[in-house]
């Protein structure tokens, strides 16, 4: 039997989604089992298609507004999703499918979580440590940069406060290092000019904001990092919209996001 190029599968399969009339509209829970084989092609070993489909609709179940976002958004974010072995809008907090409007129409963007970002960094080989953490106004805290930054954070005991800065770090196998430190002020300013999602109801920014926080310091200090390619092109998917299909979603464009969910 000739083997099927999974590129043109899939694209075959989501033309027959999007493009031809159905006389019942095929619902994002009714594509996803439609599309399991395919799904099941592009997954990561560490994920089966079954656990995988199951997030999948548990997704849609949980935030309804998903099932109104152009199908071929939501596939592609799906993909790309399972292609880095993340699993998104679960307790795990790796990945996130989160609706949009953009251009006057509700598409899913993707997000990649916090713990989403340190799995992908550890496995860069060079990687030693990733970690990033909260500081609250009682502990005792100090940093500087320069060719002799220091780095220190000693947590209060007890009754340690607002949330007053977050700091992420990174450490290579040959010693190399580097961190990011950030005010809640400084995050917040951040948020609202980079990150759509700041302002919808349904962002991590709005669920998640200690773990979204962390996943920016821990972006900017990894510009500093000697990552692989492979890990600069998974980082690149990272809050991206997306309305083609590939073997490899990374080389998918980003459709550029005008205006956030009114939600």
């Amino acid at each position: 039997m000739t083997e099927i190029n999974l590129k043109e599968e899939l694209a075959g399969q989501a033309s027959q989604i999007t493009e031809k009339p159905q006389k019942k509209a095929m619902t994002i829970p009714d594509m996803i089992k439609a599309m399991a084989p395919e799904i099941k092609k592009a997954l990561p070993s560490v994920i089966t298609p079954e656990r995988f489909t199951r997030i999948a609709l548990s997704a849609t179940s949980n935030n309804p507004e998903l099932t109104q976002c152009t199908p071929i958004s939501f596939l592609s974010a799906l993909l790309n999703a399972a292609q880095l072995g993340l699993e998104p809008n679960t307790p795990l907090g790796q990945a996130y499918l989160i609706p949009y409007k953009n251009k006057g129409k509700l598409e899913c963007q993707f997000q990649i979580g916090y713990k989403g970002l340190i799995d992908l960094a550890y496995r860069n080989g060079d990687m030693q440590t990733i970690q990033a953490h909260t500081v609250y106004e009682n502990d005792e805290f100090d940093f500087s940069y320069g060719l002799n930054g220091t780095l220190v954070h000693k947590p209060a005991k007890e009754n340690r406060g607002e949330p007053v800065y977050f700091y992420g770090f990174f450490k290579t196998t040959n010693g190399g290092y580097s961190y990011s430190v950030m005010s809640r002020a400084n995050m917040d300013e951040y948020a609202k000019t980079y990150s759509k999602a700041f302002g919808s109801n349904f962002s991590p920014w709005k669920t998640s904001y200690d773990a979204m926080a962390k996943k920016t310091v821990l972006k900017q200090a990894l510009k500093y990092a000697p990552i692989k390619t492979d890990l600069a092109r998974s980082l690149s998917t990272d809050m991206t919209i997306k309305n083609s299909i590939s073997e490899d979603m990374r080389e998918v464009a980003n459709e550029i996001v005008m205006e956030e969910s009114d939600e």
